[in-house]
């Protein structure tokens, strides 16, 4: 016997296959443009994220990510929650490194409205903020594109960015296993505009790096190893696996940017978390970490993505600045993107409708 009236209630499932296809009628970009906007007016409710971490039997890192966030402003409240997680050595096994669902609920209700397939979305709203840092961060007409790691979001990337980039010629690919590159410069071949780029594979990281006007490591990497020496003036660093520069690229660059402070502050496992506690890095206002005084090179981080997407902060000031865009990873982008991929997914009777 139940302990209380249960009344039957509905949520659309989708599956992967199901987001992908509802995703094409959604502008990604400006899905995550918008939450920023609203980020940066305070309209947002971004919790600290949850980390659990673990090695897997067989040796490998794993780790889940649990990362709720809500938008507040806009016409509806969105509310939603993303568990991301990944073991290393699933590529090996064939399988994707990461997997995960995202969880929209009714924001009067809080019963849940939706549950997606993770990965897909997480990618999209990962390249859609290198693309807006393309947008107002790069070069007046960037040329050229580093992606060092190739795997899902090298993908995402390759085909975020030749479609937002329109002044794009040459891409250059770099892995550690040179399949993955190859198997990348296929993927670049059958976009829309692959016909009409350079694409080649770089014999190392630094090969890959050297003049290009945008560098996206998007790699597993847990020590730096991209130092100031590799950039050319004027690169935009999308930072996006975060532990790629050294200390001194962070350092000696000359705008930093974030997404959010407070998450970037409030992590001890990525590079700029460390510096803080170290000393080397002063939050937006030059705040240091409690008990950590500054040491004699610190820095302070310049800028949020929102300042400069609003107009803020005037984000480059010369042809010849080397950039960096550290994107932690919000929540809000996920579930601001989740809420259009829904919204395609109903309009268009995509997936199907589960009771609990």
């Amino acid at each position: 016997m139940d302990f209380e009236p249960h009344p039957g209630h509905e949520f659309r499932y989708l599956t992967r296959a199901d987001v992908v296809e509802a995703a094409r009628g959604v502008d990604v970009v400006g899905a995550v443009a918008e939450a920023l906007v609203l980020h940066g007016q305070g309209r947002t409710v971004l919790p600290e994220e949850a980390y659990l971490g673990w090695t897997t039997p067989g040796g490998a890192a794993a780790r889940c990510l649990a990362m709720p966030g809500a938008l507040t402003g806009g016409p509806r409240p969105v509310i939603g929650l993303k568990t991301i997680n990944a073991s290393l050595a699933n590529p090996d096994r064939g399988i994707p490194r990461s997997q995960g669902f995202t969880l929209l609920l009714d924001p009067d209700t809080a019963r849940p409205l939706a549950l997606m397939e993770a990965a897909y979305v997480s990618a999209m709203r990962t390249a859609a903020v290198t693309a807006l840092a393309a947008r107002h961060l790069a070069v007046a007409s960037p040329r050229s594109l580093a992606l060092i790691g190739c795997g899902t979001l090298a993908r995402a990337h390759a085909a975020l960015l030749l479609d937002t980039v329109p002044t794009l010629e040459e891409i250059r690919v770099y892995d550690i296993a040179p399949d993955r590159a190859r198997s990348l410069l296929g993927f670049v071949a059958g976009l829309p505009r692959g016909a009409h780029v350079a694409a080649k594979a770089a014999e190392s990281a630094r090969a890959c790096v050297a003049g290009a006007d945008l560098v996206v490591p998007v790699t597993t990497v847990t020590e730096g190893y991209i130092p100031p020496g590799w950039l050319e003036p004027g690169a935009l660093v999308a930072h996006v696996s975060l532990d790629d520069l050294t200390e001194e690229a962070v350092l000696t660059a000359d705008l930093l940017v974030v997404d959010d402070w407070s998450l970037v502050r409030d992590d001890p496992r990525r590079l700029l978390g460390r510096m803080h506690r170290a000393g080397s890095l002063l939050g937006p206002h030059g705040e240091p970490w409690p008990g950590a005084p500054p040491r004699p090179r610190a820095r302070k981080v310049d800028a949020s993505l929102a300042d400069i997407v609003t107009g803020r902060h005037p984000g480059r000031r010369r042809e010849s600045d080397i950039v960096v865009s550290n994107p932690f990873g919000m929540a809000i982008l996920d579930v601001a993107v989740a809420a259009r991929v829904h919204a395609e997914a109903e309009s268009r009777d995509i997936g199907r409708l589960l009771g609990i």
